[in-house]
């Protein structure tokens, strides 16, 4: 199976690297995950950050946002100079949008979601929120997490040095014993509150079908027929 960067996550990342250009900084980059998303820690040096680290072990498998969440706030603690933490605001599979919240809330630290725009301003962020049909201005002090939504801006391509600066990187691993303040019953499947009874692929819909009734009551007479035959009245 292809693996790819989450597009909310490649938004962050974009974020964080315009930031570093803006003010100096340096971009570390981190996932939970199996071995093979290594891949997509180079790809994001490959775009311009400067390391990468990848969680992984064993006792790591089958946790749901909330021991997934612990994971990764415990291997935050390890990096532990930090000013802000950008995640995308939700996996394409799960769309839960919890775990940024909840990292934040394991560290202790403010956090900011949705966000459109971010801006630097001293020892604070000012975040362009998304918010149903409006918009909010937001101010809070570093160290704080942002969730980026996708639209927050349009990511750079890799470029040609990137790749190759990607291809000789050392990607750092960590695992179980890296891992901060995080008890063994808060990870993995066993620290995993929610279980999952079923996934499976979204079923397409048909193309539907057109109809051209001649008059209003024809068109409900239509419709009541349908919804009679599929047993949904």
């Amino acid at each position: 199976m292809l693996t790819i960067m989450n597009p909310d996550d490649k938004a962050g990342l974009e974020a964080a690297l315009r930031l570093k250009d803006q003010y100096g900084a340096e971009v570390t980059v981190l996932t939970m995950g199996l071995p093979k998303a290594e891949d997509v820690l180079r790809e994001a040096i490959a775009m311009g950050a400067d390391n990468g680290i990848l969680v992984t072990d064993r006792v790591l498998g089958g946790a749901d946002t909330w021991a997934t969440s612990t994971t990764i706030a415990g291997a935050i603690r390890n990096i532990k100079d930090y000013d802000i933490i950008i995640t995308g605001r939700q996996a394409i599979d799960g769309d839960t949008a919890q775990v940024g919240p909840q990292i934040a809330e394991h560290l202790g630290i403010p956090v900011i979601s949705y966000a459109e725009g971010i801006e630097v301003d001293g020892d604070s962020v000012i975040v362009k929120r998304q918010y149903e049909d409006r918009h909010h201005m937001l101010k809070a002090k570093m160290p704080v997490l942002i969730t980026a939504l996708s639209e927050l801006n349009e990511p750079r391509y890799m470029t040609p040095g990137g790749i190759f600066d990607a291809c000789d990187a050392e990607i750092t691993t960590w695992g179980r014993a890296n891992l901060v303040d995080v008890e063994d019953g808060d990870l993995g499947l066993k620290g995993s509150p929610t279980k999952i009874a079923k996934a499976s692929d979204k079923v397409r819909k048909g193309a539907g079908e057109k109809v051209a009734p001649d008059s209003p009551d024809e068109a409900v007479d239509y419709i009541m027929d349908k919804l009679l035959t599929k047993h949904v009245i």
